[in-house]
Parts: C-alpha cells; structure tokens; sequence
C-alpha cells in the first residue's frame, strides 16, 4: 500500500521500519552469493506499492540505471522479480515474487541442480578414468589399493550428490512441504 495518504510523520515512521526489514533482507541475500544491493533491490519491490521500472528504481534507491538493470537481471534470473506488462507504458516494470517459499525453491533449485550435475559428471568420469588405471595395472598391488580406495569415496560422493538431487526434487515437487509445512502467517507478534 502506498504511503500517499499519510502525513510525513507517519511516512518517516513507516519509511524507517520499511529501511530496518530492506537492510536485513540485503544481508540475507549475501548469505546466497546475491550482492548486498541487489537484495536492497528486492526489499525496495517487496514493499512497492506498484510495478515499478528501472529509473523508478534507480531514483528511489539512489543508484545508476546500470546497477539497477543488473541487479534486476540477477533477480529475474533467480525467479524472485517478474517482468510485468501495463497497459500505456513503454518502459519494463517488475514486481518481486512475493512467495518466499517459491522464491527459495527457484532458486535452490538453479543454483544447486547445476552444481550437482557437475560434481556427478566430473565424479563418474574419475570413476571410469580410475577403473581405465587400474585395469592397466592390474599387477600394481599398491596402486590398485589407491585407485580402489579413491573409487570407495568418489562412490559416497556420487551417492551424496544423488540424494541432493532428490531432495531438490521434493522442493521443486512442494513434497517437502508434507515433511515441513509452510508456516501461517501470524496475526500479532
């Protein structure tokens, strides 16, 4: 809701909790890899009123369009801003996802998938080239010991990384949700 129709008492008030909740999700999203600003970014769309575009944006929270359009990138890449359309404006407006659950989901989900496919593709392609070793030098006691001790871990790596994946699966699938429910929103703190 927009702070229009409040006096500049009640505007500084609100504007000064709004600041409280911005800076703490800023550092929240560094704890992600997500810069400082772009998480200020987000908190700034999260308590807009309105979609809002690049300039609005840059002007509110005193930054180049460049920086804006950056870390609205990094945002729309990770699902947390979608692009909007609206009826007479020639400019991109966005608005921030406001399912924090989804939010979290998307993003574990790019960022982890990834890398779990990855470290199972470079760890079954160590597994072969091990097995290639070892074959060759079937007569080497001592290094077929190596070879088989490092396929042993390689092997719980491989194991590690595909329960990773199912469990990124009953996030992208809500299943994780019949483990841990969401929590309702509360009335009074």
């Amino acid at each position: 809701m927009g702070l229009y129709h409040l006096d500049d008492e009640r505007q500084a008030a609100v504007h000064k909790i709004r600041k409280r909740v911005i800076e703490n999700i800023g550092r929240n999203m560094d704890l992600y890899g997500i810069p400082v600003s772009t998480g200020h970014l987000y908190g700034l769309l999260y308590f807009a009123d309105k979609p809002m575009n690049l300039d609005e944006m840059g002007q509110e929270m005193k930054m180049s369009k460049t920086s804006m359009s950056t870390g609205v990138r990094t945002l729309l890449d990770y699902k947390m801003v979608n692009k909007v359309w609206e009826k007479g404006s020639r400019k991109d407006l966005y608005e921030v996802e406001y399912d924090w659950y989804q939010s979290f989901v998307d993003f574990f989900d790019i960022k982890w998938r990834k890398s779990v496919e990855s470290n199972i593709h470079v760890l079954r392609k160590a597994l072969d080239e091990t097995e290639k070793l070892r074959k060759a030098h079937e007569d080497d006691e001592e290094l077929t010991a190596v070879l088989q001790e490092d396929q042993a871990k390689m092997r719980e790596a491989v194991a590690y990384y595909k329960w990773l994946e199912r469990l990124i699966d009953t996030l992208v699938d809500g299943e994780i949700f019949n483990y841990v429910p969401k929590e309702p929103p509360e009335g009074k703190i």
